[in-house]
């Protein structure tokens, strides 16, 4: 694309509008070019985890230990990508649209595939299930309603929140049985804990972001 605009430099008016067109084109390409980038990459990896995770961890009816645990190895590697597919975007300036949209959808999508599995069955109570994604959903409408005031920034819960739900929910795929039963099923609650503390947290953050917002419009 590169080429155009130099062989055309030379031309009369009527080829000079070469050149515009070709840097549009050029900077379109770039464009499509950059959701190819290796963030990107790493979340669509993890939108194609999603059907294969539900897959093997019903497999067998649900209950094979082999089969659990190869639900395991997807769960942790979904896991694994959210870590660093968000970093490097941010460190690497390979922020896109469609990383800004797919990125949100694909942690919902593992964690929300692995709970409603586990559920059905009868793994993990529903309201359990209910109470994370009733949180994820809550909060995910909430931010839009602020989102013309401003973004509520990830909290440091936040984050410890996200932890303990992937650990707990990794332990609860995993056919576990004695003491790391017992073992998980702490660890799944100090992650309701956190998912409810935080999702608090967070509508208290948006209720003052909201007003802050209305007031300074006021002026």
């Amino acid at each position: 694309m590169t080429q155009v605009p130099a062989s055309a430099a030379g031309g009369s008016g009527a080829h000079g509008a070469k050149p515009v067109r070709g840097g549009k084109l050029g900077a379109a390409a770039v464009d499509q070019a950059s959701l190819w980038n290796v963030a990107n990459l790493l979340t669509m990896v993890r939108l194609l985890l999603v059907p294969g995770f539900v897959m093997l961890l019903l497999a067998n009816g649900g209950y094979d230990p082999a089969w659990r645990s190869f639900a395991w190895a997807a769960f942790a590697i979904a896991m694994i990508t959210d870590l660093f597919d968000g970093h490097l975007a941010r460190t690497y300036n390979l922020v896109t649209d469609f990383g800004k949209i797919a990125d949100p959808i694909a942690d919902k999508a593992i964690m929300g595939s692995a709970l409603i599995c586990l559920s059905w069955l009868d793994d993990l109570p529903w309201w359990v299930t209910g109470v994370i994604l009733g949180r994820e959903l809550g909060i995910t409408l909430l931010r839009f309603w602020v989102i013309r005031y401003g973004v509520i920034p990830a909290s440091r819960g936040g984050k410890m929140k996200t932890l303990a739900q992937g650990t707990a929910v990794g332990m609860y795929v995993l056919a576990l049985t004695g003491p790391l039963a017992t073992l998980r099923f702490w660890v799944m609650a100090v992650a309701v804990v956190l998912t409810v503390v935080t999702g608090l947290d967070y509508v208290k953050q948006a209720i003052v972001l909201r007003r802050q917002g209305m007031a300074e419009a006021a002026k």
